[in-house]
C-alpha cells in the first residue's frame, strides 16, 4: 500500500492532483465504511423502501458535498425512483450514473456485507453496484477536500430500477435522458467484466422476440397428409432453427431461444418468462411457442436481425401451419464513437500515470445492457465499468476485491479532474 501510494505519487506531477491522490487515501476507511453500510440495505429492486433507504444514504453524502438532491418518485413506472444530484459550475457538464437497487430481493438469504480477507468481500450488490455508487461518492470527496470540486458542473443519477426496468421503460429512463441533455460526458461506474484492466466504451443491446405457431391437430398416423400437414411443432422448429442458420456467427450478434413449449395446448406466464405443455404421442400438435433474446451491437444491427428473422417465418412455411412472430424493446446499444475512444484514451493515460498500469477497451460481447445506453444519443463522449472490480456479481457469491476501491476512486477523481481541465 505505501509501495503503491509512493508510485503514484512519483508520477503525478501536478500539486492539485498530487493533493486529490492524497485525499482518497485519507478518505478510503471512510469509503469502506460507507460501502458495507449500503450492501446491508436490502435493495431488491421490488424492496421499494430499501432501494429509498440506501438512496437516503447516499443523498446525505451528496448533500454534504453541496450538492442540489432531488428524489425522482417512480411511481408512475411502478419503481421505487430515483436519486438526482447537481452541482453547478463553469466547467463541461459531465454526468456520472449509478444504480441503488440490486438483484436480491427480500427473501434472499444473500443478505449482508462480509469480509474474507483483509482485501476480499462479499455481498449483495456490492459490485453491481454499490461498489460503483461508493467510488462517486469517494472521487467526488477528494476532489473537494483538494479544492477541486468548486467549478465542476456535474449531475449525478443513481437509478433504483436498473435491475429490473420500470414500466413504461420511456418514463423509468425519462429523468437519466433529460439529465443527460448538455452534457460532453458521461462516466458509468457499473464493474463492467471485473477486471481493472479494462472498461467499456460498447455495449449490446438487448431486445426479446415471441414466435406462436398453430398448426391442424388430428391422429399422428396421419401427421404430413396434405389435409392435415406438419403440425406446430415442426413449423416451429424449422422456423427456429432458420433462425440459427441465418444469424449464427453474425459478428456481436446474439440470438437465444430461452423457452420452447408445444402440444395439444400450451399455457404460458409472459411475466414470469415459464408455462407448461401437454400433448399425446399420438396426436399432433395444435400449438408451439417460443420465446427468447436478441442481442445487438447497433440499431442496424438490430434491424437487419429483425428483418431476416421475418424473412425466415414467412419462407415456405409447412402446410397446415401459420406462425406470428412479435417484438419487445429492452436495453438500447451503446455504439462505440470516437468520443467513447477519446475518453478512454484519458482514463487510460490517468491509470498509467498513477502507476495502475493501462486500461483498454473490452469486448461488446463481453459487456451486457446497462443505464448509459440510455444516453447515447445524447451524449458524445460516453465510457463505462469503471466502478468496484470482482466476480461473480448477481449470483451469491458477488465478491469485491477491495484492493480495487482506492485505485478506481484515484481513476475516476483524476480524469474528472482532467476533464475539467481540458489541455492538462
Amino acid at each position: 500500500m505505501v509501495l503503491l501510494l509512493v508510485l503514484a505519487l512519483s508520477q503525478v506531477s501536478a500539486a492539485p492532483e498530487r493533493a486529490i491522490v492524497s485525499a482518497v487515501d485519507a478518505g478510503h476507511a471512510g469509503a469502506l465504511a460507507l460501502l458495507e453500510t449500503a450492501v446491508n440495505i436490502n435493495s431488491g429492486t421490488h424492496n421499494f423502501d430499501g432501494v429509498r433507504a440506501v438512496g437516503d444514504v447516499f443523498r446525505k453524502e451528496l448533500d454534504a458535498l453541496g450538492f442540489k438532491t432531488t428524489w425522482v418518485d417512480g411511481s408512475g413506472f411502478k419503481r421505487a425512483g430515483h436519486l438526482m444530484a447537481e452541482h453547478l459550475g463553469t466547467g463541461p457538464r459531465i454526468i456520472l450514473i449509478g444504480h441503488l437497487d440490486t438483484v436480491f430481493e427480500r427473501d434472499s438469504p444473500f443478505q449482508k456485507f462480509k469480509r474474507i480477507d483483509d482485501q476480499t468481500a462479499t455481498g449483495p450488490g456490492i459490485i453491481d453496484m454499490k461498489g460503483g455508487d461508493v467510488i462517486i461518492i469517494a472521487a467526488l470527496t477528494a476532489l473537494r477536500t483538494a479544492g477541486a470540486l468548486a467549478d465542476m458542473n456535474l449531475i449525478v443519477v443513481m437509478t433504483g430500477d436498473e435491475e429490473d426496468a420500470g414500466d413504461p421503460q420511456a418514463a423509468a429512463r425519462a429523468a437519466l435522458v433529460d439529465a443527460a441533455k448538455g452534457a460532453q460526458y458521461a462516466l458509468g461506474f457499473e464493474d463492467g467484466p471485473g477486471d481493472p484492466r479494462f472498461a467499456v466504451t460498447a455495449r449490446r443491446g438487448t431486445s426479446s422476440w415471441k414466435l406462436q405457431v398453430k398448426g391442424k391437430t388430428g391422429h399422428s398416423s396421419q401427421i404430413f397428409r396434405p389435409d392435415l400437414g406438419y403440425g406446430a411443432n415442426y413449423e416451429l422448429a424449422r422456423i427456429v432453427d432458420g433462425f440459427r442458420r441465418k444469424l449464427a456467427g453474425e459478428a456481436h450478434l446474439t440470438f437465444n431461444p430461452s423457452l420452447i413449449l408445444g402440444g395439444t395446448s400450451v399455457e404460458a406466464d409472459d411475466v414470469l418468462s415459464r408455462g407448461s405443455a401437454s400433448g399425446k404421442t399420438n396426436v399432433i400438435a395444435a400449438t408451439a411457442l417460443a420465446i427468447g433474446d436478441l442481442r445487438t451491437l447497433s440499431k442496424e444491427q438490430l434491424q437487419h436481425a429483425r428483418d431476416t428473422m421475418k424473412a425466415v417465418v414467412a419462407d415456405g412455411p409447412l402446410a397446415q401451419t401459420e406462425a406470428t412472430l412479435t417484438f419487445a424493446d429492452g436495453y438500447p446499444s451503446l455504439p462505440p464513437t470516437e468520443g467513447n475512444a477519446r475518453l478512454l484514451a484519458e482514463y487510460d493515460r490517468a491509470s498509467r500515470e498513477l502507476g495502475f498500469g493501462p486500461v483498454a477497451a473490452v469486448s461488446p460481447d463481453r459487456a451486457g445492457a446497462a443505464d448509459v445506453s440510455f444516453i447515447s444519443g445524447e451524449v458524445k463522449s460516453i465510457m463505462d465499468g469503471i466502478g468496484l472490480m470482482g466476480h461473480d456479481d448477481h449470483s451469491p457469491s458477488e465478491t469485491a476485491d477491495l484492493s480495487t476501491l482506492h485505485s478506481q476512486t484515484k481513476r475516476a477523481a483524476i480524469l474528472l479532474y482532467r476533464l475539467n481541465h481540458p489541455g492538462r
